[in-house]
């Protein structure tokens, strides 16, 4: 057997070489593969231990192997989520000398699972809502990039929860194109396979009795297709903001909200004209504001309180000279918000007189501030600050609440 292993890294193939490539991969012994959920695939897939890591390996033809493992790395170049490719292996023979399919292999995504395994207990509406909007998500990042999926589907994706965070990752990039920009028909065509498949897959959850009873898998198809609509709309038009309008970053984070996607990361353009915001969205569970602001600076707020604060911190670290995301000489996000507490919430909190707060706690003043300057913003047509802001709201807001 000329076994043949194109890899990403000299390490995997000195690692690959012992797994048992003159056996069909739907009979390799126990003592290789690692009972983990799969999905549901037209070729066979196995999860097998490589070394130190786990590796998803699926037989497919050689031409497709190799395309979908170009695909993979292209993908990984552009950031966006989806498996990593580590290695093609051609040249396999049985122990007669006869011909077996090649195989791709990719490394397992810690803590995903597929979405079969997720429906094993009675998922709740609103959970299987944000795990379409995790998909609307991943769709919308694929066609910025280029991506064609031709095939978007629950069944090649992957789905994990990392602190409350919902992400969806491709799994399948056989039937999918790379090209400098989608034209508007190849996106509408995408998201039309999608809504299809989506349906197709919760009519057979349905008729498994994995379905929750309130859940129509029409209408929640035809949802992945209003979502991504709405998402792809705000984050594609073009919008170029005066240094004196910040208000209109607040409204997009805003619209975001309302559309129930939150900001994972906001990236400030300066030029002449204004500056150009670019947002990625993410979809997020219950209390995950709580927890994020806690971890970035020890403040402990209500829900709302914490997705609002946390959205004016991540404007305002955009708006940092030192703000880099994935540059590891940039300052780092808890650098930031100690900053941002130190320079920005304390000393506009004690702007507010304590006779005039009451019994109101920090993160509600705080709150109720940021409320105060959107409106005010919204009145004007510029950004008033929060210097104004606290002045306004002293003389119309506290001066008239009673007991302070």
């Amino acid at each position: 057997m000329e076994l043949q292993i194109t890899a990403t890294s000299p390490e995997h193939p000195a690692s690959l070489l012992d797994l048992p490539w003159n056996v069909p991969l739907e009979e390799w012994p126990e003592e290789h593969l690692v009972a983990l959920d799969r999905g549901i695939s037209r070729h066979v897939v196995r999860f097998a231990r490589a070394g130190g890591e786990i590796v998803a390996v699926k037989e497919v033809g050689e031409w497709a192997a190799v395309r979908e493992y170009g695909l993979l790395r292209d993908l990984d170049r552009l950031a966006v989520p989806a498996v990593d490719a580590l290695a093609v292996v051609t040249g396999r023979t049985d122990e007669h000398g006869e011909p077996l399919e090649p195989a791709l292999i990719t490394r397992h995504l810690a803590g995903s699972q597929p979405y079969r395994s997720m429906f094993q207990t009675t998922m709740r509406p609103s959970t299987i809502r944000r795990l379409l909007d995790a998909l609307a998500v991943l769709l919308v990042r694929l066609h910025l990039a280029g991506f064609a999926w031709g095939d978007c589907s629950l069944s090649n994706t992957l789905f994990r929860r990392d602190a409350g965070a919902y992400a969806a990752y491709l799994v399948d990039a056989e039937t999918g194109q790379i090209q400098p920009r989608l034209t508007s028909g190849q996106r509408e065509y995408d998201v039309e396979v999608a809504r299809v498949n989506i349906a197709g897959e919760l009519m057979d959850l349905e008729a498994s009795g994995s379905l929750h009873p309130s859940v129509d898998p029409v209408l929640f198809g035809q949802a992945i297709v209003e979502r991504y609509c709405d998402l792809w709309h705000e984050l594609t038009r073009q919008s170029v903001y005066p240094l004196a309008q910040r208000h209109a970053i607040d409204q997009r984070v805003r619209r975001l909200n309302d559309l129930g996607f939150d900001v994972a990361e906001m990236q400030i353009e300066r030029s002449p004209d204004g500056d150009n915001v670019t947002f990625l969205p993410k979809v997020v569970d219950a209390g995950h504001h709580q927890r994020q602001l806690l971890r970035l600076t020890g403040l402990d707020a209500e829900e709302n309180q914490a997705r609002s604060l946390l959205n004016d911190l991540e404007t305002w670290m955009a708006t940092q000279d030192d703000y880099a995301p994935g540059d590891p000489l940039g300052a780092r996000p808890e650098v930031l918000a100690h900053r941002w507490v130190r320079d920005v919430f304390r000393p506009t909190v004690r702007a507010v007189p304590k006779e005039l707060r009451g019994a109101t706690d920090t993160a509600q003043i705080y709150y109720e501030l940021l409320e105060h300057r959107w409106l005010l913003s919204e009145r004007t047509g510029r950004d008033v600050g929060l210097d104004a802001t606290v002045e306004d709201y002293i003389r119309t807001v506290l001066t008239h609440r009673p007991n302070g």
